[in-house]
C-alpha cells in the first residue's frame, strides 16, 4: 500500500501583486520574503526578540526563549499587560480618538468607541470584576452576542491577570456546563440575549440551565442586550449596568509575566470531549500583533473586518488582540450574513467603507450559493485586501471572491494556522507573494513548515504527507489545560521533535503548500490515499455545486468508498443525470480512482457555529452508523436530520 498522500489536482494560475499594492506595502518584493524568512530561520529568537520589543514592556525579558520538548516559555523574565498593550499606549497620540471598534447589531444599530472610549469600559468593567472578587489567576467564563461588551469583558480580564474562557453565543448550556467544570471558572459574564437571524437568542436562560447544580460559580454579571425578561437569583446573579455605579474608570494594568495565562479556549477533540487549549500573554500577543500588521498589511487609515466571533480562536487573534495591539479600527458585526437578505455584508463594506475582509471558505461559499447579484447591487471599492480562514479554499472558490468581492484587484491572504498555533503560520504576504487560488503559499518569517513521511523524513515535490513545524513559535499552544499528558500525547508524538498539526498537505515545485485535509479524513481506495480536499475541490470546480464534502463508507473490494454530499447552487436542481456528470466531472479533473461511489444532494451540510463542517457525522451518516459523540457545537440540528432521514429512504 502506498503511505503517502496522493495529490492530482493542479493550479496554473498565477496572480502577482498589483505594482500600485506592493510600494505601500511592508513587505514589497518577493526577494525580500525570501531574503527576511531565511533569515528568521537561522536565527528565530533574534527576530521574535526584534518584533516583541514593538510591544510596551513594563519589564523586559532575560532570555527569549526556554525551550525543553515539547514546553517553550517565551520572552522569560519579562513582564507586561494584553490590555495595556491593546489600550493604553494608544492614548497619549492621535490613535486616541481613533475609532478602535465600529459595532453594528443585527437589528441595525450603530455603536463606535474611540481608543479613549473603549480604554475607560474596559477599566470600569475590570474594575466590577475586582468588586465581585475576581483575582489574578482565576478563570472567568465569557458567554456573549458579538457586542462590544464581549471585548471589554476579555480585555478586563487581561487587565487584572483574570484568565478569560470564551463559550461561543451559540452553543448549549451542556457546552456552558463542561467548560465550567474543566475550567474551574468562578465567574460567568453573560447577558440576557442577543439576536441571530432575527431571532433571541436566550443566553442568560441557557447559563441558569447550565448552573443548575453548580455550587463553584459564585457571581454571573449580566449585560443588558436584548431587553428581555429573565430570572435574577439573589445572591448570585448581579446587572453589569448596576454594578457600574459602584466603580470608577481608574484601574491601572497590572504587570504579569510573559508565561502567564492569557486565555483558555475550548477545542472539539476526536473523542467528543474538548479540549482546553491554554495561551499565555508576552507569546501570543507577539505572535497576534506581528502577523496582524505584515499579513493584512495594516495602515492607520485601515478600517479592518474580521467577521468571526470572539467565541473562536480566530476572533480572538485577528478581531482583539492582534488588531487592537496594532492600533487598527475594527469592525464587529453581531448577526448572520443573510440577516436580513443575502447583501447584509456588502451592505455593511459599502456603508463603513471597509477595507481589509477577513472571513471563512464556508461563508464564501455560502455567498455564491445565494447568487452574483446579491455583492453587484453594492459598491465594494473602499476594499484593497481580502483574506480567508478556518479551511483550505477550493480554487474556485478564490476566483469568485477574487473576481466579485475584490474586483480583480484585492490580493488574497489564504492562512493556514489553528486554535492551537494561536497565530497564522502559513501564509502569502499581500504585497510580496505571487499567489496561486487554493494555496495558503509560504511559511511566514520563524516558521519551519515541512511535510514529511509516516517515518518522519521530509518528502519531495508535489508528493503528499504530513505537515509539521519544526520550530517552536511564541503564540504555540503551552498545554491543554490540566492534561500535560494528552498535550504531549497529541501533538508531539507523531512525527519526533515536531508539532504535527493533524493536517496532509504537499508542496509543489514552488515551494507552496497545499493543504489536503485532516489526516483522520484521507480517504483509502483501492491502496490509494487520497486527501478529501481535492475531491471537494473538484466537486465545487463544477458550475452548479455551491459546497460538498467528501467522507469515506467501508467496502469491501477497495477498503473504502467515496461518498460526497453536494449542495447546489440555487440555480440548479438535483437529478440522477446530474449525479452522473458530478462523477465524471470529478473523474476527469483528478482521476478515475476518485470518482464517488454515490453522490448525495444536501440542502446543507452540518457544521459547527464557526462553519467547519462536520464530517465526523457525515460519515456516520454514510455509512449507516448510528450518530454518536459531541454535537453541541452544531449549529443547526436540522441539518442532521434531513440528512439522516435522506439516507433512511
Amino acid at each position: 500500500m502506498k503511505q503517502n498522500i496522493e495529490s492530482h489536482l493542479e493550479e496554473k494560475r498565477v496572480f502577482k501583486p498589483s505594482r500600485e499594492f506592493t510600494k505601500k506595502a511592508h513587505i514589497q518584493s518577493f526577494d525580500d520574503y525570501k531574503r527576511l524568512h531565511a533569515k528568521s530561520i537561522k536565527n528565530p529568537e533574534k527576530f521574535w526578540a526584534s518584533e516583541a520589543s514593538n510591544l510596551l514592556w513594563q519589564k523586559k525579558w532575560k532570555k527569549v526563549l526556554d525551550w525543553k520538548p515539547p514546553f517553550a516559555q517565551w520572552f522569560v523574565g519579562g513582564q507586561l499587560n494584553a490590555s495595556e498593550n491593546c489600550l493604553d499606549r494608544h492614548l497619549n497620540g492621535p490613535r486616541r480618538n481613533k475609532a478602535a471598534i465600529i459595532w453594528e447589531g443585527e437589528p441595525g444599530e450603530r455603536r463606535t468607541l474611540t481608543y479613549h472610549q473603549l480604554h475607560r469600559e474596559v477599566c470600569v468593567f475590570a474594575n466590577i470584576l475586582k468588586r465581585n472578587q475576581v483575582k489574578k489567576g482565576d478563570r472567568v467564563l465569557i458567554y456573549m452576542p458579538l457586542v462590544p461588551e464581549a471585548v471589554i469583558s476579555m480585555l478586563a480580564c487581561a487587565r487584572i491577570g483574570a484568565v478569560h474562557t470564551i463559550v461561543f453565543g451559540g452553543f448549549s448550556s451542556d457546552s456552558i456546563k463542561d467548560r465550567i467544570e474543566d475550567s474551574g471558572a468562578k465567574v460567568v459574564v453573560t447577558a440576557d440575549g442577543g439576536y441571530r437571524r432575527g431571532q433571541t437568542v436566550t443566553l442568560k436562560q441557557n447559563v441558569d440551565q447550565a448552573l443548575k447544580d453548580n455550587t463553584q460559580v459564585k457571581r454571573v454579571i449580566v449585560a443588558k442586550r436584548a431587553n428581555i425578561e429573565v430570572s435574577i437569583k439573589e445572591g448570585r446573579d448581579v446587572w453589569w449596568h448596576r454594578e457600574a455605579e459602584y466603580v470608577n474608570a481608574d484601574c491601572p494594568a497590572i504587570p504579569l509575566d510573559s508565561e502567564h495565562p492569557l486565555f483558555i479556549l475550548y477545542t472539539s477533540g476526536s473523542t467528543g470531549k474538548p479540549k482546553g487549549i491554554l495561551h499565555t500573554t508576552g507569546g501570543y500577543l507577539t505572535g497576534t500583533a506581528t502577523t496582524s500588521k505584515y499579513i493584512f498589511d495594516l495602515k492607520e487609515e485601515d478600517v479592518y473586518w474580521c467577521t468571526a466571533d470572539v467565541g473562536w480562536i480566530t476572533g480572538h487573534s485577528y478581531l482583539v488582540y492582534g488588531p487592537l495591539a496594532n492600533g487598527a479600527t475594527c469592525v464587529l458585526y453581531e448577526g448572520a450574513p443573510n440577516w436580513p437578505e443575502p447583501d447584509r455584508f456588502w451592505k455593511i463594506i459599502e456603508e463603513l467603507g471597509v477595507t481589509i475582509l477577513y472571513t471563512a471558505p464556508t461563508a464564501i461559499r455560502a455567498f455564491m450559493k445565494w447568487g452574483d447579484e446579491w455583492p453587484k447591487k453594492h459598491n465594494l471599492s473602499s476594499l484593497r485586501l481580502l483574506g480567508t480562514v478556518g479551511e483550505p479554499i477550493n480554487p474556485e472558490a478564490w476566483m469568485w471572491y477574487h473576481t466579485n468581492i475584490g474586483g480583480g484587484r484585492c490580493p488574497i491572504v489564504d492562512t493556514w494556522w489553528q486554535t492551537e498555533t494561536g497565530m497564522i503560520l502559513i501564509t502569502p504576504l499581500p504585497g510580496a507573494t505571487p499567489l496561486k487560488p487554493g494555496t495558503a503559499t509560504l511559511p511566514f518569517f520563524g516558521v519551519d513548515a515541512a511535510i514529511v513521511d509516516d517515518h518522519g523524513k521530509e518528502v519531495g515535490p508535489n508528493e503528499g504527507g504530513k505537515l509539521v513545524i519544526r520550530n517552536p513559535w511564541p503564540a504555540m499552544l503551552r498545554t491543554i489545560y490540566g492534561d500535560k499528558p494528552r498535550y504531549k500525547k497529541q501533538y508531539w508524538s507523531e512525527v519526533k521533535g515536531c508539532y504535527f498539526t493533524g493536517d496532509g498537505a504537499r508542496r509543489d515545485k514552488d515551494g507552496y503548500f497545499w493543504i489536503v485535509g485532516r489526516i483522520d479524513d484521507v480517504l483509502n481506495v483501492a491502496g490509494h490515499r487520497l486527501g478529501t480536499a481535492e475531491v471537494e475541490s473538484a466537486l465545487v470546480g463544477h458550475p452548479s455545486v455551491a459546497e460538498s464534502a467528501v467522507v469515506g463508507r467501508p467496502d469491501e473490494i477497495k477498503g473504502q468508498g467515496v461518498v460526497a454530499f453536494v449542495v447546489l447552487r440555487e440555480t440548479h436542481k438535483p437529478s440522477k443525470d446530474l449525479a452522473e456528470v458530478l462523477r465524471k466531472h470529478v473523474g476527469n479533473a483528478i482521476g478515475p480512482i476518485a470518482k464517488p461511489d454515490e453522490i448525495r444532494f444536501a440542502e446543507a451540510l452540518p457544521k459547527t457555529r464557526s462553519g467547519k463542517i462536520m464530517r465526523r457525522l457525515l460519515k456516520q451518516i454514510a455509512s449507516g452508523a448510528t450518530i454518536t459523540g459531541d454535537t453541541t457545537t452544531l449549529e443547526d440540528f436540522s441539518v442532521l436530520t434531513r440528512l439522516t432521514k435522506s439516507a433512511d429512504e
